[in-house]
């Protein structure tokens, strides 16, 4: 087991280094995604001449370390956080995120789509990428390749939009107050660096709104994995398992997650000490991507289909254009 983490651990570090070329800087490409491609680089090429007894080590960082790193990621919240941006921030979050799942629920049955796969491309696409698809995999317990799938329709859309927002704001494009710019841009981007990137792109102003609305969706993870862990429960029942499989599974890493953000509200630690969690934090969360990673093949992405590709892309013209409209209607009521 020992190699199979070293392993990963060497992936990580590779993926801290790689993510320091500054062109993976401007972007915001975060080590997390670098590490899933390390990962699929290896799964494809190397995989299959490195000794089995490896494959509990990266299982293991695929799933252990993975929950340590969505609990420390409480890290980077509070729940002042919440109070600054506001109600209109909250109310635009939760209905982005009810409707961001339940619409790619109902999409991925349109098409016909695997049901595990679709509702971890919505969880990322809803909620904050990678981190929210990684929550989602521990809960339901699928594949990786379903994972690995989902992950990449996140960094393909979320990184086109990081993009387009900055150019469509600054054209004149679209017709917000910087404060609903901040709100539009946090409530619809993917990944917490892709609000970052954009919010800084358009200024001080925008950014700080952005990223603590955007860190509000991050905090409704929480009650979405505990409403996961009720519906994969039900479905267990429902599919005749086993009544030990049919109890709920409550995600208790969610659970550890809420309560460090409550914890780290009260400021009890020095500003740098929790710094160092964080970057910690990130190097086990690249880990638990890059242990993914190695668990797909081409061959699993070719099985997944073009479908999860279609999905998130609906997905994310409903968060660019009802995004927008909820940023100019409902967020005025409040601000």
């Amino acid at each position: 087991m020992l190699h199979g983490i070293l392993l990963i651990a060497l992936f990580a570090c590779a993926s801290f280094y790689i993510g320091e070329a500054q062109l993976l800087k401007e972007i915001s490409f975060s080590p997390m995604i670098i590490g899933i491609i390390l990962g699929m680089l290896y799964a494809n090429s190397l995989r299959n001449n490195l000794p089995e007894t490896w494959v509990p080590g990266i299982q293991f960082c695929s799933k252990k370390i993975l929950r340590l790193g969505i609990i420390l990621y409480g890290f980077r919240l509070t729940f002042q956080d919440v109070v600054n941006v506001g109600v209109s921030g909250i109310v635009i979050d939760a209905i982005i995120v009810t409707t961001t799942i339940l619409g790619g629920i109902w999409i991925g049955r349109m098409l016909k789509m695997d049901r595990e796969t679709a509702l971890l491309t919505s969880i990322g696409s809803g909620i904050c990428g990678a981190a929210a698809v990684l929550g989602a995999e521990s809960t339901i317990r699928t594949q990786p390749y379903k994972t690995a799938v989902a992950v990449a329709t996140v960094v393909i859309f979320g990184t086109i939009s990081m993009f387009f927002y900055p150019i469509a704001y600054r054209s004149g494009w679209l017709d917000l107050s910087p404060q609903e710019m901040g709100i539009y841009s946090g409530s619809t981007l993917h990944e917490v660096a892709h609000a970052v990137g954009a919010g800084n792109a358009m200024g001080t102003e925008i950014s700080n709104v952005s990223i603590i609305v955007k860190m509000i969706r991050v905090m409704l993870l929480v009650p979405v994995l505990l409403i996961l862990g009720f519906w994969v429960a039900r479905r267990n029942s429902a599919d005749n398992a086993s009544a030990e499989k049919g109890k709920v599974n409550i995600p208790w890493f969610a659970v550890g997650f809420l309560a460090v953000i409550g914890f780290n509200s009260f400021d009890l630690l020095p500003a740098a000490f929790v710094d160092a969690i964080n970057y910690f934090d990130t190097f086990l969360l690249t880990m638990a991507m890059a242990a993914l990673g190695a668990e797909t093949s081409i061959d699993k992405f070719k099985k997944a289909g073009a479908k999860p590709f279609i999905l998130a892309f609906c997905l994310d013209l409903w968060l660019i254009g009802g995004g927008y409209i909820l940023a100019k209607h409902l967020a005025p009521l409040w601000l």
